[in-house]
């Protein structure tokens, strides 16, 4: 994750917050996708198509949340199994990136539909405070086993995640960056002030259709952020 150092931004900020989404933007992973493939076929596919249904728009995401744990039914040691696979799967460049937007004061944001308690640790060795990091929790029972989520998130229903930024009030203007519908619905809702698809590891082309500007790496993030940066 570590990159070379890189000098100091000396051109003002044009955002001053970026709200990242996690899964297939800060990790080249899907979470929920990733616990399923350690099911049967069956399991893998029928929720695969639930997430790429949801994330490119034709599926409201409320109709496949519930749906896609109570196939997989993750245990509390696969989440700690999660974790690892984030880490390892970190995009290129993310950890300079995110640097580069603190030391010049802009806020930096995570959040995700997917598992809090993944996405945490996973975002604590990006440096984010636990304050910035915000996703679903989900419970599990005595043993270790699947027990439910917090259906009362905001994040797991349609235009979840700009009732949520606009709760946390962040400064203004914001820039908001991830690879599905959830994360265009921040700049459709007007809490963020342009979107930018993520397509570093996956491209839904109905998301970036739609989107103000679509990149494909993190070192695409500084030229939106620090315009005047060549």
């Amino acid at each position: 994750m570590n990159s070379a150092p890189t000098p100091p931004l000396t051109s003002p900020a044009a955002f001053g917050t970026v709200v990242f989404d996690i899964d297939s933007t800060l990790s080249g992973i899907e979470g929920i996708d990733w616990l399923a493939a350690r099911r049967s076929s069956e399991v893998a596919h029928a929720v695969l198509d639930l997430t790429a249904r949801a994330m490119d728009g034709s599926l409201a995401v409320e109709n496949v949340y519930a749906r896609r744990l109570a196939l997989i039914r993750p245990s509390h040691y696969e989440l700690d199994a999660l974790i690892h696979a984030y880490v390892a799967n970190t995009a290129p460049g993310a950890l300079a990136l995110l640097d580069q937007l603190r030391r010049a004061g802009v806020a930096v944001i995570a959040v995700s539909g997917g598992l809090r308690e993944a996405c945490m640790p996973f975002c604590a060795t990006l440096g984010f405070a636990a304050a910035d990091v915000h996703a679903v929790s989900i419970r599990f029972s005595a043993d270790g086993s699947y027990e439910g989520f917090d259906e009362a998130s905001p994040l797991t229903r349609k235009n979840g995640k700009p009732e949520l930024v606009r709760a946390l009030a962040v400064p203004r203007p914001l820039l908001a960056i991830g690879d599905g519908i959830t994360d265009l619905e921040i700049k459709t809702a007007g809490e963020a002030d342009l979107f930018a698809a993520y397509a570093g590891f996956i491209r839904r082309p109905a998301i970036c259709a739609q989107a103000d500007r679509t990149i494909t790496s993190m070192a695409d993030v500084l030229p939106l952020v620090f315009p005047v940066i060549k």
